[in-house]
């Protein structure tokens, strides 16, 4: 039986993802584990490894194809059809020395009757005159039967053809996809795809035979045509662009949102990465507020262990995890990636620094693999480096809370009979209201407030 490659779980939540380069051809002989195929999801680019070697026998996708989960995308040959192939080489080999002779023992045999020929001829010449006159009104009827049938054939595969082409001009679809429509009596032009750069995809095509629409899968009111009122341009979502957007409607109508918001005084802060920056960074990282962060929050998760989990309502449960992956936002030319930092409660602010800095690098780079993006209980967001004084940041389904962070600014802060100049940041923080009350939500905060402004106090306390 024939071996298939199929797609595996690229990562966390991802289902599908778009073919963006194929690494092997048909025949080639791979190895497993080998890359064969290189797809783009809403995270990162990965390369997919074939899960068996073999030599290829048939590449079921093409570049810019959209595949789900499980979908079939190589097909190996078979030990057997090799054994076979060799078997039916030897008896072609086989056949071949025998028609050869045959043929010898034929044409000799001709040779030998040539002189018993020639008599039966002059008696055969006369019956052949007889039914020549009978045979020409055959033929002449056969051939108008010919004409009439080659006629009809021309005039059905002309029809087919016109048929294929009015499915196939001017659209934007795989090999395999047309194919499907062919099958299914679909006209491609009727369809408006929904994968990337308005390609149709197989569920397009299914989904349009069932009498179902493509043209506004999205569930948005109708777009007015802006063009109207002046110049337009319209590019494609890239895939992390759509999936986010997915994603991010997904959780917001799923989620009853809360947001907390509070200010703290990071001035010693500031001071810390001064005096230690060039200490992590002889390390290979960036001292920076997101790292301190990083680790504030994983302990804060320890004292608060319902912002460390997840919740069930098929199941009317919570999950709490016992381990603390921390997501962390990177912003991307493509889009916003997050990628994970495990055990954070486990690691050092140096260590902390580095892994940020490398997996930053990674993401930028779209080079995160699946490991990269899956298991995050918590997120942060930062865009303190962009600006702001406050924003309230989605939560990352199935999390239950996010915290972001805003620039800080300097602000006169009353202490001890007056007024100092104090370094103040914003915080926001965004929770899941089925699972976290607001004053868990207040004291969450809190701390983290006491945990930047006097890091020994909130241990200790």
């Amino acid at each position: 039986m024939a071996k298939e490659i199929k797609v595996p779980q690229i990562s966390e939540g991802v289902e599908t993802a778009v073919i963006s380069e194929i690494l092997v051809s048909k025949g080639d002989k791979i190895e497993e584990d080998q890359s064969v195929i290189s797809v783009e999801t809403d995270k990162a680019t990965a390369e997919v490894p074939a899960t068996s070697g073999g030599t290829i026998k048939e590449i079921k996708v093409s570049e810019g194809d959209e595949v789900n989960v499980g979908d079939v995308i190589i097909i190996l040959k078979d030990d057997d059809d090799d054994e076979d192939s060799e078997e039916k080489e030897e008896k072609e080999t086989t056949d071949k020395e025998k028609d050869t002779s045959k043929k010898k023992k034929e044409e000799s045999e001709r040779n030998e009757d040539d002189s018993d020929s020639e008599e039966n001829k002059k008696d055969e010449s006369k019956s052949e005159e007889k039914d020549d006159e009978q045979e020409e009104d055959d033929e002449n009827e056969d051939e108008k039967d010919g004409d009439e049938k080659k006629k009809n054939k021309d005039t059905k595969s002309k029809k087919d053809k016109d048929t294929d082409e009015a499915s196939s001009n001017e659209v934007y679809a795989s090999p395999g996809v047309r194919r499907l429509a062919r099958e299914l009596g679909v006209n491609l032009k009727e369809i408006n795809g929904s994968g990337e750069s308005g390609r149709i995809t197989d569920k397009d095509v299914k989904k349009y035979k069932e009498g179902g629409s493509t043209k506004s899968s999205s569930g948005q009111a109708k777009l007015p045509d802006f063009s109207k009122w002046g110049a337009v341009e319209t590019k494609p979502l890239n895939s992390i662009k759509k999936t986010t957007a997915k994603n991010v409607l997904a959780s917001w109508q799923s989620i009853p949102h809360v947001f907390q918001f509070g200010e703290a005084d990071i001035s010693g802060v500031e001071t810390y990465i001064e005096d230690h920056n060039e200490k992590v960074e002889k390390a290979g990282g960036k001292l920076t507020l997101t790292a301190i962060l990083t680790k504030i929050v994983a302990t804060a998760l320890h004292k608060f262990p319902t912002f460390n989990a997840s919740i069930d309502m098929d199941k009317e449960e919570m999950i709490l995890k016992k381990y603390v992956n921390i997501n962390i936002a990177v912003a991307t030319e493509e889009g916003l990636l997050v990628p994970v930092i495990k055990n954070a409660d486990q690691k050092s602010i140096k260590d902390l620094s580095v892994e940020i800095s490398e997996i930053a690098e990674k993401a930028r780079e779209q080079k995160l693999s699946k490991e990269d993006m899956e298991g995050g209980n918590f997120s942060i967001s930062n865009l303190g480096g962009i600006g702001g004084t406050n924003f309230t940041p989605i939560v990352y389904h199935p999390q239950v809370a996010i915290l972001g962070i805003s620039r800080a600014t300097t602000k006169p802060v009353y202490i001890d009979g007056k007024f100092e100049p104090r370094s103040i940041l914003p915080l926001s923080l965004s929770y899941d209201h089925r699972l976290i009350d607001g004053a868990d939500g207040a004291g969450f905060m809190n701390w983290l407030v006491k945990a930047l402004e006097d890091p020994y106090e909130a241990l200790l306390g």
